[in-house]
């Protein structure tokens, strides 16, 4: 398991570490990828990545492949968004569950939309109030982290001051 997420995960990281792409890029395309990636109305998240990819100038690759690996996160945080729209804007809680929804899209998405219209749009309203602090919050935490890892990579690349005086003496 843990061979599994060093290569799906950690490893892309370090290849846009060691190819140039900042700590700070990358952050935030993870951020963005994240946190765009569980937007609550399916079928609009990979538009809206690829527009925040090009609007930042983030790597889209990384952006995608963060959203696409939040898809079950965004299936399961649909209906909390609701609650928040809902809390938010003052109205009473709608009956909802994730199996209910599924089937009436697989009814027909516009049978589905026009069902469900006020929840989409206090999901929406839901992620439009966390969403951006969240994006904040994952970008600030993983700067920090991304800084350390290439300065590791930037000092194990780097020859050590004894192999260079060696080295010299030939």
């Amino acid at each position: 398991m843990l061979a599994v997420l060093r290569r799906r995960c950690v490893d892309p990281i370090v290849a846009l570490l060691t190819q140039g792409t900042t700590p700070e890029k990358i952050a935030l395309s993870i951020a963005i990828g994240g946190v765009v990636g569980v937007f609550p109305v399916l079928g609009t998240t990979t538009v809206l990545c690829t527009f925040a990819a090009a609007l930042l100038r983030l790597n889209l690759v990384a952006v995608q492949t963060v959203h696409f690996a939040m898809t079950p996160a965004q299936l399961l945080l649909i209906i909390p968004f609701v609650r928040v729209g809902e809390r938010a804007s003052g109205s009473p809680p709608q009956p909802l569950s994730i199996s209910e929804g599924l089937a009436l899209i697989a009814d027909g998405a516009l049978r589905a939309v026009n069902v469900l219209w006020d929840a989409i749009v206090h999901a929406m309203l839901g992620w439009l109030l966390l969403g951006p602090l969240a994006i904040a919050i994952l970008y600030l935490v993983l700067r920090p982290i991304l800084h350390g890892a290439a300065a590791k990579l930037r000092n194990a690349q780097r020859p050590t001051q004894a192999s260079i005086s060696s080295a010299s003496d030939l």
